[in-house]
């Protein structure tokens, strides 16, 4: 999936559509976010040394995982309900693919419990398990 096809799926409108790609592999998804530099949270993290925030790399891990559940988000919104065993292991920065392997752990009603890692050039950067709720939209 493109970007224009990734926003079939997910709300999310620029600037916050963080994914550039997306593959679904084997029940997983695959997804990249290709850092330019021009990025709105890289702007004074940090000058002259920018990093991706964590918080922006776990949006993008997210996104990717949300496409997991793209034949329910009709008519839904998925909002974040936990984020547990966030670890990060590498800087994500200007010019790095952050690509992100996500894949459905399991589901209880309306909260969807999936696992994800982000990754540059192989490298795990950043893994967490995240937690979803589907909400009605107003």
């Amino acid at each position: 999936m493109n970007r224009e096809e990734i926003k079939q799926f997910l709300p999310h409108r620029e600037p916050m559509l963080l994914l550039d790609e997306v593959q679904m592999v084997d029940g997983c998804s695959q997804a990249k976010y290709y850092v330019r530099g021009d990025e709105f949270f890289l702007q004074g993290h940090y000058p002259g040394n920018p990093v991706v925030p964590g918080v922006i790399q776990c949006e993008i891990m997210a996104q990717g995982c949300s496409i997991l559940l793209r034949d329910k988000l009709v008519g839904k919104t998925p909002l974040y309900a936990g984020i547990d065993k966030v670890r990060f292991k590498r800087q994500v920065k200007p010019g790095d693919t952050f690509e992100v392997k996500g894949e459905l752990l399991e589901q209880k009603r309306n909260i969807f419990f999936c696992r994800a890692v982000g990754s540059v050039n192989g490298e795990t950067a950043v893994s967490a398990d995240l937690m979803f709720a589907l909400v009605d939209k107003n």
